[in-house]
C-alpha cells in the first residue's frame, strides 16, 4: 500500500517537473507575450496619432502619401540591397517627403518627440554630452 502511494507521488512529481522545464513561463512571458504586448501598444499609439487629425489633414495626408510613395518607389530612387536586383523601397526618402509636405509619419513624429525630451534633459543637466 505504501509503495503504491510513493509511485503515484513520484509519477506526479516527475510529470510536474517535465511540464515546468519543457514550457517555462518566463520564456513565454519574456518572449511571446512581451513582444505581442509591445506591438499592440505601438499600434494603439499610431492609431491615436492618425485619428486625432482633422478631416482636411487626413485628405492632405492621402495626397502626400500617394505622391511620396510614388517618388520613393521610382527605380532611380530605390535603395540597393544585396539579394534584391531591382533595389528596395526608399523609406528614408518617403519619411522626409511626408515631413517636408507637412504630414509627418507617426515614426517621424515619435522620433522628434524623443529628440525634444533628450534636449530638455540636457538643458536640465541630467544628460552630459
Amino acid at each position: 500500500m505504501r509503495i503504491h502511494r510513493a509511485k503515484t507521488r513520484l509519477l506526479l512529481l516527475t510529470g510536474f517537473i517535465l511540464l515546468l522545464t519543457g514550457c517555462s513561463i518566463s520564456d513565454w512571458y519574456n518572449g511571446y507575450y512581451v513582444e505581442r504586448a509591445s506591438i499592440i501598444k505601438e499600434q494603439k499609439k499610431s492609431a491615436a496619432y492618425y485619428d486625432a487629425e482633422s478631416p482636411e489633414m487626413k485628405e492632405l495626408r492621402k495626397k502626400n502619401d500617394a505622391y511620396c510613395r510614388e517618388l520613393a518607389s521610382k527605380p532611380e530612387n530605390r535603395v540597393a540591397r544585396k539579394g534584391y536586383e531591382n533595389g528596395v523601397f526608399n523609406s528614408a526618402m518617403y519619411d522626409g517627403c511626408m515631413e517636408k509636405r507637412g504630414t509627418p509619419t507617426f515614426n517621424t513624429y515619435e522620433s522628434r518627440q524623443a529628440e525634444k525630451r533628450r534636449e530638455e534633459r540636457r538643458a536640465r543637466g541630467e544628460i552630459v554630452l
